[in-house]
């Protein structure tokens, strides 16, 4: 079974104006972080408006960038839905159109026990064939539930087709718990942006980043260092990556990332309401800023933008 591993760029969902997905600029973004070097691609999750989309966009996304991608990088589609059944059909959809494999996070909003969410996942994982890949997706600060260390190892102990878990909040202790289950074979990638080398140095086998999904480049630049035993080179180019995570506020607005990709001449388009475009100052502001970090990166960017 196909993982998740180096840099896994979670993507933004382009929207028109009008509201509707814009698929070509689904493409163009798919186009663009596979030539600058990305892994994997991780659709339809926190980064792409996940609960703002239709069962049907969803699916369509899932095909849209599954075919562009054509086999040259990973692609795990995400599949978590507000209710089980919905997760089902997304995670047979993904797994009928040619996806490498899956992510489904916790159910949201309402509190999950420990035995709900074991239950959950089990039935999500048995839905599909035992050869499709799935990667847990614990986001606590948003999702209000977590997944501890004894529910995930009695989910994966269930079903060997959930070889992973994507892990999204900042504490290296649960970090270092789900990096020793199952003898250590477990899949750990983490949404920690700021620190991704030091997750790599921990064992994760990459990161999952909203930030990569629109400046690729200096994670790209850091996994294959690190992938060569060059920690120092690593550790300088870790910096530019915290510079760009603290300019596009870690992924707290969406808003940010498509400003920034828009910058890259990429039709990412608006927010889906309720959520709003970010004001006009603020985003002179943040090109001011993105075009000083990517001058000081040698990242190319539309400097007219």
């Amino acid at each position: 079974m196909k993982k998740l591993y180096g840099v896994t760029a979670a993507m933004v969902t382009p929207f028109k104006e009008s509201g509707e997905v814009d698929y070509d600029g689904v493409r163009q973004l798919t186009g663009m972080l596979i030539d600058k070097g990305v892994n994997c691609l991780y659709p339809c999750g926190t980064t792409g408006e996940m609960f703002r989309l239709s069962l049907e966009e969803r699916e369509k996304i899932a095909e849209t960038i599954i075919q562009t991608a054509a086999g040259r990088v990973t692609v795990f589609i995400h599949c978590g839905a507000m209710n089980e059944q919905d997760t089902i059909r997304l995670l047979g959809h993904a797994e009928k159109a040619g996806a490498d494999g899956a992510g489904i996070v916790t159910p949201a909003f309402f509190g999950a026990t420990d035995r709900e969410l074991e239950e959950y996942y089990v039935t999500a994982a048995q839905s599909v064939s035992d050869s499709f890949p799935i990667y847990l997706y614990n986001i606590p600060q948003c999702s209000a539930n977590d997944i501890s260390r004894e529910t995930a190892e009695k989910i994966t102990a269930r079903c060997e087709n959930i070889i992973g878990i994507k892990y999204s909040f900042a504490d290296i202790n649960r970090t270092v718990d789900y990096l020793n289950l199952k003898d250590g074979s477990f899949s750990v990638l983490h949404g920690c942006d700021r620190a991704f080398t030091s997750m790599l140095a921990l064992g994760c086998d990459g990161t999952v980043s909203g930030i990569a999904g629109v400046f690729p480049e200096p994670f790209v630049r850091v996994y294959k260092a690190f992938c060569e035993g060059d920690l120092e080179t690593a550790k300088k180019l870790q910096k530019i990556c915290v510079k760009y995570c603290d300019a596009l506020k870690c992924g707290s607005n969406m808003s940010y990332f498509k400003e920034g990709l828009k910058m890259r001449g990429i039709s990412a388009g608006v927010m889906r309401k309720p959520q709003l475009d970010i004001e006009e100052a603020e985003i002179e502001r943040l090109r001011k800023e993105l075009k000083k970090i990517s001058r000081e990166a040698g990242v190319e960017i539309d400097t007219t933008a």
